[in-house]
């Protein structure tokens, strides 16, 4: 049997970068860095492979504090609150795990998963409902965690979300499995994201999602009104001006008439917004179709 050898275009980019190397080796980090997108300009390796490769290598110095969800913007569900009331927060928040809490937010009890919600609901009677049949036991890490380690923890349990805790034991936050992966891989989209080719997201008469990027313009366009196209071009520009600061996930803030709440944002900038016009309530999509990605 013939061993197979590659020719030089299907060689893989490793192959390809092993023979740039021509004997010669990094001798640390920012060298390797150097060399990968060295690599990249001359087209050895594509734009997607190195962004993931610094992205696995900046994971490995990444600590579960510089990404994790703050206490703050939780989506929570108190034990002592019946199914009805709590399944308005599982449909408009589109997660699909909730740390389930006692009295106060430092008493994380377990997390329950939207669907283990649906036999309930499916069986359509009265029976008794304790959520503490269904929930599944928390676990819990501490902020200074390295990501690297918890991707591997994740992997290892099956978990694919965990509490954060500070040095006095208290709730810090939490962090899933799909926060760890966007540090390699990018963002990922999810069922609350815009098709590609769109702006606006209609959910009812008075709840709509809308990218950031959307140009004033067309806002304007789309809702019959005149917000002022003079010193930005995007409504993300106009509400980062009215925040004042680059906001965090569950921030809310009031233009005119239009009450936006940050569905998604990174350390850069804001990428999706939710909007309520007039007097409706904030983070509400009554016909919305609750997606199931990760917290």
């Amino acid at each position: 049997m013939k061993e197979y050898r590659s020719s030089n275009t299907e060689q893989t980019w490793l192959e390809r970068i092993s023979q740039a190397l021509n004997g010669g080796e990094p001798q640390d980090r920012e060298q390797l860095v150097e060399l990968l997108r060295d690599s990249e300009q001359r087209n050895l390796l594509d734009e997607d492979s190195l962004a993931m490769i610094e992205g696995v290598m900046q994971v490995s110095e990444m600590h579960v504090r510089d990404i994790m969800v703050p206490r703050s913007q939780m989506e929570t569900i108190n034990r002592n609150v019946p199914p009805e009331e709590f399944l308005s927060t599982i449909i408009d928040s589109g997660h699909s795990r909730f740390p389930v809490i006692g009295d106060n937010h430092d008493e994380v009890e377990g997390i329950l998963l939207a669907k283990d919600m649906l036999t309930y609901f499916a069986q359509g009677d009265n029976r008794k409902f304790d959520i503490r049949d269904v929930m599944r036991t928390p676990i819990c890490i501490p902020e200074s965690k390295r990501l690297n380690v918890l991707l591997k923890e994740f992997r290892s349990n099956r978990n694919h979300m965990a509490i954060v805790v500070d040095e006095y034991g208290g709730v810090a936050g939490l962090v899933t499995i799909e926060d760890v992966l966007e540090q390699i891989v990018g963002e990922i989209e999810d069922e609350y994201d815009i098709d590609e080719d769109s702006y606006i997201m209609k959910y009812s008469n008075d709840h709509f999602s809308v990218k950031a990027l959307t140009p004033i313009d067309e806002f304007n366009e789309y809702f019959k009104v005149s917000l002022d196209e003079g010193e930005f071009d995007t409504v993300g520009g106009l509400v980062l001006k009215a925040f004042g600061h680059l906001p965090a996930r569950g921030e809310s803030v009031v233009l005119n008439d239009f009450h936006f709440t940050v569905l998604r944002a990174d350390n850069r900038r804001i990428h999706l917004l939710q909007m309520t016009i007039g007097s409706s309530t904030p983070n509400a999509f009554p016909n919305a179709i609750a997606p199931t990605n990760e917290h």
